[in-house]
C-alpha cells in the first residue's frame, strides 16, 4: 500500500471502511422533538465556551432514518441545548445514542457528534407517537406525543419556518486525543442540513420521562416545563462541517 493509497482512504479500517465519503442524503427522516425548559445553571455547566445559552430552552429528540446513503437504516436519540454563537442562534448537540456502527463512527470522526451505542425506537402506538431509548437493557428515556394533533404547515411561510428550523446551525464539540493522550483535536464544529424537502410537520401535546443513568446521562438536563412537541418528516442532506472555534490555536 502506497502513500497515495493511505491518503485516499475514506475511513478506517482500510480493508473494510466503516463509511464512504459524504455528503450523506437522508430520505424520509422522521423526528419526534420535545422542547422543554431546564435549569440555567445546568445549561451553563454543560455548554462549552464561547457558546452562550439562548434562554433555558433545551430539547430531546428521536430520529428514524429508514433510508440514508452510506449509512443504511437506523434510529437515533439524544438531547441538545438552544445556544448562540457570536450572536447566531444554534443548537448544541449534547448527547446522541444510535443502533448502527457506520453513522456512529462517521459522526464522531468527521463532525464530532457525541455518539454512543444505544437502542432507540420511534413508532406510533395507536394514538400516541412514542419514542424510547434503552441503554444496557435499561430504559433511560421515553417521550410521547399526541399523534398528528394539528398541522404546523398552512402555507409557504409556515413551510419555510419549519425548514429553517431543520437547517439551523448545529454545533458539536469535537475532541480527539493524540497517541499520548494529550488533545490532538479540540474544536467547535458547525454544520447546516441542506436541500431540505419537507414531507409533513405536526404539533401536539407531549410528555418526557428521563431516568438517571451514569453512562447514559440524558437526565442531566432535568425537565422543568414541557413547551411543545413536534413530529416532522423530511428529506435532507448532511454536508461536511466547518471549524467555528479551535481550542488549540
Amino acid at each position: 500500500m502506497k502513500r497515495d493509497d493511505v491518503l485516499g482512504m475514506t475511513s478506517m479500517p482500510f480493508a473494510s471502511p466503516s463509511y464512504p465519503k459524504g455528503p450523506f442524503r437522508f430520505y424520509d427522516r422522521e423526528y419526534l422533538l420535545i422542547h422543554y425548559e431546564t435549569d440555567m445553571e445546568v445549561i451553563r455547566r454543560l455548554l462549552p465556551e464561547p457558546l452562550e445559552p439562548d434562554g433555558n430552552h433545551v430539547f430531546y429528540e428521536w430520529m428514524k432514518m429508514p433510508d440514508s446513503t452510506g449509512f443504511g437504516s437506523y434510529q437515533e436519540s439524544g438531547c441538545g441545548i438552544a445556544a448562540k454563537f457570536n450572536g447566531e442562534a444554534c443548537n448544541f448537540t449534547l448527547q446522541m445514542y444510535l443502533d448502527d456502527e457506520p453513522p456512529t463512527t462517521a459522526g464522531r470522526e468527521i463532525w464530532g457528534f457525541p455518539k454512543k451505542y444505544g437502542l432507540p425506537e420511534l413508532r406510533p402506538i395507536h394514538d400516541t407517537l412514542t419514542g424510547t431509548l434503552r441503554y444496557d437493557d435499561v430504559r433511560v428515556a421515553m417521550g410521547t406525543m399526541t399523534y398528528k394533533e394539528y398541522n404546523l404547515v398552512h402555507g409557504d411561510e409556515d413551510r419555510l419556518r419549519v425548514i429553517g428550523q431543520l437547517g439551523k446551525l448545529g454545533v458539536n464539540l469535537k475532541f480527539i486525543p493524540d497517541v499520548d493522550g494529550s488533545p490532538k483535536v479540540a474544536q467547535l464544529v458547525g454544520y447546516n442540513m441542506s436541500d431540505i424537502e419537507l414531507k409533513f410537520a405536526f404539533g401536539g401535546e407531549a410528555r418526557l420521562d428521563l431516568v438517571p443513568h451514569v453512562n447514559a446521562r440524558v437526565a442531566d438536563l432535568p425537565v422543568r416545563k414541557i413547551l411543545y412537541g413536534q413530529h416532522i418528516k423530511a428529506d435532507m442532506t448532511l454536508p461536511y462541517g466547518r471549524v467555528l472555534h479551535d481550542y488549540l490555536s
